[in-house]
């Protein structure tokens, strides 16, 4: 594979009924591609602070299988974002975490989500559960993005600008929250509309 075909892009929609946005795949024919997972999501810095400040995302993920991802060059239109994004599968979780500590990368954050992955045609579909609200994502080509929206009737949901990351960010500044992590224990109590908080 090529850099120029290593390019991820997709729509974030806030959908608070995942049953709702499951029920339209299930009409539509969509395959389910793998049923609902937990993850757990490990977000790099180096100790000058320049990934993030640079739109550089370095993250390690466990679900069924641990994957290093690597994404830089987010631009996004229509709520269509297109960024830079390797991925590879690595065999064991821990011992990459080592190996990125060791190089001098830290955790800087660690997040949790549950996701279930349909398949559309040509685009993927995933239904995700954060700690503070639900969000169905569609990767493909931007056209056939739009297409999926409007067959799902997904229209009518708000489109968000931006990244998990970026959301709990501004929620933790908006709410005072003093958590590091964004885990379903730290969200516990927690009544978030992110609906009206975060855009």
């Amino acid at each position: 594979m090529s850099q120029n075909d290593m390019q991820e892009v997709e729509i974030k929609l806030h959908t608070p009924d995942l049953a709702l946005v499951q029920r339209a795949l299930e009409a539509a024919g969509a395959d389910l591609k793998s049923p609902r997972v937990f993850e757990r999501n490990l977000r790099y810095e180096n100790a000058a602070g320049t990934l993030t400040a640079g739109g550089i995302v370095l993250r390690l993920r466990q679900d069924e299988r641990a994957k290093l991802t690597y994404k830089s060059g987010a631009s996004s239109e229509d709520g269509i974002f297109r960024r830079f994004e390797a991925e590879v599968v690595v065999s064991d979780f821990e011992t990459m975490d080592i190996i990125l500590r060791r190089l001098g990368y830290d955790v800087a954050l660690i997040y949790e989500k549950y996701r279930t992955t349909w398949v559309l045609g040509d685009a993927e579909i995933v239904l995700d559960e954060l700690p503070y609200g639900n969000f169905t994502e569609i990767e493909a080509d931007a056209e056939t993005i739009e297409q999926v929206v409007s067959e799902l009737d997904l229209g009518r949901f708000r489109r968000m600008t931006g990244s998990y990351v970026e959301i709990f960010a501004e929620l933790k500044w908006k709410l005072g929250l003093t958590m590091r992590d964004c885990s379903f224990e730290d969200f516990a109590g927690l009544d978030v509309d992110v609906g009206d908080l975060v855009g």
